[in-house]
């Protein structure tokens, strides 16, 4: 691998000498090591850095960069992530000096405008939502559930409510029994009905007065909006309970209903999924969470607030949880999520929900005879088909249909979630795409599966990484690289 040109390492390119700058002595007298440095931490010698000119180094990120797929450049169709468009305008307005250059210790008089910015949000968040207290402190939408979860434990303690248990249905993300389970709860799951929808039976048998929260995705991972969900709020607020909404899908709803209004007492969003911030790579993220009003008291502090005109960030809050990341947390995309907002407007965002529900049922149409949809004909903004029918005639699996798209230039959708589908692939479409990208990936799909068994097992062909040990990786995934000592 490190002989193809485009994969090798920076290191492979040295060569002694070489500089992409070279910058003037020092016209000031070198200062010595500070006595306080123990000798044993000081470096004899420079750094082993990469000496390359800088077309090298241009080149090579410029290569590496290639071999990457992402919204801009593929294709995405990754359901429950929501791959949406990330509009340029968003990226422009958050790298303005006014927000990108500001420092987290600034004095308020200095930041009103962006926390002017913050506090709107505040209010656009909570109004969406129809939740009118909101935290935009949590860096993602698990550390969103986190938190939220630890607002609901406090509320209980100062009521003196003894709750262990929070349920959750088979469909759910991971993320929530983890989210419990951090937060102190036991986890109870709820099981699915043979249409994918809260089996109400199974729900009432493990209602009990130790219940904490319900936590359920709506629309949920099958890509199904679960009308129950009034009836079920009902059925756990008698028990003394919380339900916990899992903003993963909110890109289906915005404009059309809000959590607030049909039962939810808490909920996180995921600005990456919903209001087009960058996704993957790592981070940075947000997972603001909005709740009801009684459980405004115990937010993480600070929050935005106006008094006597001015903005600031307020921290007196004897009854909050307490502070859940380094300063206020990840702004940079908060400012996206706020420009993506006040570019839509309330129209716009109901439009964008309206649309990628309309994608989604289009590309189910499209595919639903050769790869079957169990949960029904319609959906919201993804859906989960099987190929469990094609895998059980010819061999061909989930897994080797993901692998073969990249081939085709386009990235796999999900595969083998949610778990209650047998060979799944999550599709989401958004908003975003056009008929066209849609009309070709279903007839990649069709052509896939007319291609021969063989081929499908050893795709992709054309990547430089065919198909990793994804276990191995996993388990013991290798984070460092270790510079060989030069040749004597």
């Amino acid at each position: 691998m490190r002989n193809t040109k485009s994969t090798q390492l920076i290191f492979d390119l040295s060569k002694k000498g070489r500089r992409a700058a070279r910058f003037p002595a020092a016209d000031v007298p070198v200062a010595p090591a500070r006595e306080w440095l123990p000798a044993a931490q000081l470096a004899t010698t420079p750094p082993p850095l990469p000496e390359v000119a800088e077309p090298e180094v241009i080149r090579h990120f410029t290569n590496l960069s290639t071999l990457n797929m992402s919204v801009d450049t593929h294709f995405y169709p990754l359901g429950s992530c929501t791959m949406k468009h990330n509009p340029k305008r968003n990226e422009r307005f958050a790298s303005l000096p006014g927000f990108a250059d500001v420092h987290p210790h600034q004095s308020e008089e200095t930041i009103q405008g962006y926390l002017e910015l913050l506090h709107e949000l505040q209010h656009m968040f909570g109004e969406i939502s129809g939740l009118p207290a909101v935290s935009l402190q949590p860096a993602a939408g698990a550390h969103g559930e986190l938190t939220a979860l630890m607002v609901a434990a406090a509320y209980f303690r100062e009521n003196k409510m003894n709750r262990t248990k929070v349920l959750a249905p088979d469909s759910a993300h991971g993320t929530n029994p983890a989210s419990a389970k951090m937060a102190g709860f036991e986890s109870v799951t709820v099981k699915s009905n043979a249409s994918g929808y809260v089996d109400m039976e199974d729900l009432k048998s493990k209602l009990d007065d130790e219940i904490a929260v319900f936590m359920i995705t709506n629309p949920n991972t099958l890509g199904m909006f679960d009308s129950q969900v009034p009836e079920i709020a009902r059925l756990v607020h008698e028990r003394g309970g919380l339900i916990y909404l899992d903003g993963a899908n909110m890109n289906a709803i915005l404009g059309i209903t809000r959590p607030g209004d049909f039962g939810a007492d808490m909920m996180h969003y995921n600005p990456h999924k919903t209001f087009s911030g960058p996704h993957g790579g790592g981070g940075p993220g947000a997972g603001p969470i909005c709740v009801a009003e009684k459980l405004r008291p115990f937010l993480p502090v600070p929050t935005v607030e106006k008094v006597d005109g001015k903005y600031t960030l307020v921290y007196d809050n004897p009854r909050s949880i307490g502070r859940v990341r380094s300063f206020f947390g990840n702004v940079g995309v908060l400012v996206r999520a706020y420009s993506y907002i006040r570019t839509h407007g309330p129209d716009g965002l109901k439009s964008a929900s309206e649309n990628a529900v309309l994608n989604a049922n289009y590309l189910l149409s499209k595919i639903k005879h050769i790869f079957p949809v169990p949960q029904g004909d319609r959906c919201m903004h993804e859906f989960v088909a099987s190929a469990a029918d094609l895998k059980k005639k010819t061999g061909i699996s989930a897994m080797d249909i993901a692998k073969r798209l990249l081939d085709y230039g386009m990235h796999a959708p999900t595969v083998y979630f949610p778990l209650v589908v047998p060979e799944a692939m999550m599709i989401e479409p958004t908003e975003s795409e056009s008929k066209e990208t849609l009309d070709y990936f279903a007839e990649v799909l069709f052509r896939i599966t007319e291609e021969p068994a063989d081929l499908l097992h050893e795709a992709p062909h054309t990547t430089l990484v065919s198909r990793p040990n994804e276990v191995q990786a996993a388990r013991s995934p290798q984070m460092q690289w270790k510079l060989e000592p030069a040749a004597k």
